[in-house]
């Protein structure tokens, strides 16, 4: 356990601490922390949202609001950037609020399922074979790319070409794809980006998402005018449509057994008296439960080593934690390791914030477990669909 000097600069304390955990890429130009959230809220208009949330090009055309980084640590709860846009108007505020129902229904579904979410949901995807990168040669995907690898950031739409361009144009696994696009994105939480790729593929349901010049020609025009293949371009026409064959549906997503265990607790379940506050990769904002029922006590966060190195994020992702980290210690008392998250919850008295992921599971015997920030309570029945989550949850 390497404990982390966060008065030093950044880009030294990756250069000391994180060589061989992480693929490199350099720094977003996105900054992370608490303060940086609170000033993108603020400054958040999504006044033409509904009409403009897929643009690309020009960038000041974008709806896009460039919070999901904030959101995906819960440096912004969706409940807070949901109730931020009440009084806008009703069909802006109505598309914007179905993102965030996706984002929760992403993390419901991740919930429940839990790694499932890497196997096929709804239908057998026809292409597997593995890939490294994205052909080359295109103005629009490499402008994508580039702003990819640059800020660790895409719009939605532009994500999906990607998706597609991989997966149903070139016949590359999607499984290889999405852990490529993982790697880079600043927001990257598996439940979002698995969710999203499915259903950009088509596994989640049944119809490929098909990427063809037309999708550029109305988002962002200019990329096809500077276009050195613009007379020949491979993607004019859209690619064949394929019929995949529908597999039966893991009976977890039509019913949930155990619905308590998919939420987490719902109060606070205390067996010893903490004496640290242990905040991890999702939740991370100063209004983490654990963190505001402790104001008194330091706070902890452990980069996962062996986690680090197994997945190879870009260092934009490192260094968007360590901003974070770093603009946390200026309110609060804060020591920050490289080790093994379980190990030092194993080895300390702490309390945590229960975070609805698979590796949630390994800690044990927490001294105090607070629940996770939903936007909205997770329920027993389907979650096949977003529509059918949604409405089932507004039946409820």
């Amino acid at each position: 356990m390497i404990k982390l000097d966060l008065k030093g600069e950044a880009e030294d304390l990756v250069k000391r601490h994180f060589e061989g955990l992480h693929s490199g890429g350099g720094r977003s130009s996105i900054s992370g922390g608490q303060t940086a959230a609170d000033a993108a809220l603020a400054q958040l208009d999504i006044t033409g949202y509904a009409k403009n949330r897929s643009e690309v090009l020009p960038l000041d055309k974008r709806g896009a609001s460039v919070l999901s980084p904030y959101i995906r640590h819960n440096l912004l709860s969706l409940q807070r950037v949901w109730n931020h846009v009440s009084k806008a108007h009703f069909q802006d505020r109505e598309k914007f609020r179905d993102e965030l129902l996706w984002q929760e229904y992403a993390r419901h579904l991740y919930a429940r399922i839990g790694t499932r979410l890497f196997q096929n949901l709804r239908f057998e995807q026809v292409w597997d074979r593995p890939g490294d990168g994205w052909p080359e040669g295109l103005a629009c995907t490499d402008f994508v790319l580039d702003e990819l690898t640059q800020d660790g950031w895409l719009v939605n739409q532009t994500r999906m070409w990607l998706a597609s361009h991989w997966t149903v144009r070139n016949g590359m696994g999607w499984l290889h794809g999405q852990e490529r696009m993982y790697r880079e994105l600043l927001d990257g939480s598996r439940a979002a980006n698995l969710l999203g790729w499915q259903w950009t593929v088509g596994t989640g349901t049944g119809k490929p998402y098909g990427f063809a010049r037309w999708q550029v020609e109305k988002r962002a025009p200019q990329l096809c005018r500077s276009c050195p293949l613009a007379k020949n371009c491979p993607i004019e026409n859209f690619p064949a449509e394929v019929e995949l064959r529908e597999k039966t549906p893991d009976l977890l997503l039509l019913a949930d057994p155990d619905v308590a265990k998919t939420t987490g607790p719902t109060e606070v379940i205390s067996k010893r008296k903490p004496a640290q506050v242990l905040l991890t990769i999702d939740s991370l904002g100063d209004a983490d439960p654990a963190l505001a029922a402790h104001p008194d006590l330091p706070a902890v966060f452990v980069f996962n080593g062996p986690a680090l190195q197994k997945l190879q994020l870009s260092s934009k992702r490192i260094y968007f934690y360590l901003e974070t980290l770093q603009d946390l210690a200026q309110r609060r008392d804060l020591q920050v390791y490289l080790g093994n998250p379980v190990d030092f919850a194993r080895q300390n008295d702490v309390a945590v914030t229960y975070a609805p992921v698979p590796s949630f599971k390994k800690f044990e015997n927490l001294a105090e477990v607070h629940p996770y920030p939903w936007l909205r309570k997770p329920h027993a029945k389907s979650v096949k669909s977003f529509s059918s989550w949604r409405n089932a949850g507004e039946r409820k």
